[in-house]
């Protein structure tokens, strides 16, 4: 199993941009940006924990377990 990021998806649910992310989350927009294009990216959970809380969600909401190909 791999994990993807849903990102991208929770902040579309949220109503959250990706300028609106990076500046609640103080988190580099270029960080952001690479999360979005690339979903399997390794993020460390110092970045996880503030997108999660930037976003209200647990973070466990932030990422999916895929099967591998």
């Amino acid at each position: 199993m791999t994990l993807r990021l849903r990102v991208k998806e929770v902040a579309k649910e949220k109503g959250f941009s990706m300028v609106k992310l990076f500046r609640t989350a103080d988190v580099a927009y270029y960080t952001i940006q690479q999360i979005y294009r690339d979903p399997y990216r390794h993020v460390s959970y110092v970045v996880l924990y503030k997108l999660a809380k930037a976003l209200d969600v647990p973070i466990t909401d932030l990422f999916e377990e895929v099967p591998d190909n």
